[in-house]
């Protein structure tokens, strides 16, 4: 079955506007926005000195999200009891303009997307400018607003990708710098791999954890929309099963997966050691 089919709504140049007028009716109710993006995977590495390993980690982000364009960006809206809309969608799937033959990427991650149906031609021909869906983005309701809990899997690159495209310019050069545009941006956070250090029996990636979650996939693995609604009931199922139904912000929200300085609420930074694999398939 195709996206339409399955509740996933895609979105190119000539239909941005209408379905960012249905996601500011929406998201009044539905405010916890599970967010996937695939992007061309990693092409470069970081070269001098680097305070930690977390910092590395953060550079090499940085390096890669400044050289390369975000592909697609699904987001899939939940009420805080993990219900979708009752309509036609629950999960927006935004198609960005990306062009092969001039545009950055690393082959194996443009193989990967094109055997998971990602239609380069039409990215090309139909897809969203940045710009034009930052400006939207930013009037939508859902950045920039205390009342929306953003859900993600092992999300560095993904947030990394949505601050380029919000704030227009490279990433920051410095982590704390970057986390705190993040914290603007995205008042509340809730990594379900970095919630996943909590709950002892769950390991791997997206597709593993959903797996030991006995959840069902719906819509095609490695496109942004089918892992952002994957991503979301991950996280209300884990709520429930392991965190009986209340997670400690302070503790756990702002946290990101695999780099180092956190903002969390009483304003303490850890370090982790444990840096996940990076790569677009988590």
């Amino acid at each position: 079955p195709n996206n339409e089919d399955c509740g996933i709504r895609d979105v190119w140049a000539h239909n941005l506007e209408d379905e960012f007028r249905t996601i500011r009716q929406i998201v009044q109710k539905y405010n916890y926005v599970a967010m996937d993006t695939e992007f061309p995977g990693v092409v470069a590495r970081p070269i001098g000195e680097f305070r930690s390993s977390a910092d590395y980690q953060y550079q090499m982000l940085r390096c890669n999200v400044d050289l390369l364009r975000i592909i697609q960006l699904g987001l899939t809206f939940l009420d805080d009891t993990g219900k979708t809309p009752g309509g036609t969608y629950t999960t927006w799937q935004f198609n960005f303009k990306f062009n092969l033959q001039e545009d950055m990427y690393a082959q194996d991650s443009i193989d990967l997307l094109t055997n998971s149906g990602i239609q380069f031609k039409k990215h090309e021909d139909d897809g969203i400018e940045p710009l034009e869906f930052a400006e939207l983005l930013m009037s939508s309701g859902i950045v920039l607003m205390d009342n929306i809990k953003w859900l993600s899997f092992h999300s560095g690159y993904d947030f990394g990708y949505l601050i380029k495209l919000l704030t227009d310019n490279n990433l920051p050069q410095d982590e704390n710098e970057f986390f705190e545009l993040l914290r603007l941006y995205f008042p509340t956070i809730y990594d379900v791999k970095y919630l996943m250090k909590s709950c002892k029996t769950l390991k791997g990636g997206l597709q593993e954890v959903a797996e030991q979650l006995e959840l069902e996939r719906v819509g095609p693995q490695h496109q942004a929309g089918s892992d952002s609604l994957l991503t979301g009931m991950a996280f209300f199922k884990m709520k429930e099963m392991f965190f009986e139904d209340t997670i400690d912000d302070s503790k756990f929200s702002g946290h990101l997966y695999g780099l180092g300085t956190s903002f969390a609420l009483n304003g303490s930074s850890s370090y982790g050691q444990d840096n996940g694999e990076n790569t677009n398939s988590s």
